[in-house]
């Protein structure tokens, strides 16, 4: 319900979204995700450039994706963090690196 109340899914979707359009090629973004349906839209900002996660292809049928995952599976806190914060244990990092030049 906070959610959906504080609208915190479109402050994501638009952040991602400046995101995009303000980091350079070599840039990195690297966020923490505290619930499945925030780190669904960050991984699939990640993997396609796009929250929804549709790929756009290039004339040629390649993917175009901007960003090369740093980490491949998102980096979760371990049992000692678990047990001395358990606010952590929902906790997801992922990172990820502009390979792709914006469109000017």
């Amino acid at each position: 319900m906070r959610i959906e109340v504080n609208e915190e899914m479109k402050a994501l979707e638009s952040f991602l979204n400046q995101c995009g359009e303000v980091i350079a090629t070599g840039g990195r973004l690297v966020i923490i995700s505290y619930h499945s349906l925030e780190d669904r839209m960050v991984k699939n900002f990640m993997n396609t450039g796009k929250t929804t996660g549709e790929l756009e292809k290039d004339f040629y049928g390649n993917p175009k994706r901007p960003f090369k995952l740093i980490t491949r599976k998102p980096i979760v806190p371990g049992e000692k963090e678990s047990n001395e914060n358990s606010r952590s244990r929902s906790a997801k990092l992922r990172a990820a690196e502009r390979i792709e030049e914006k469109n000017e």
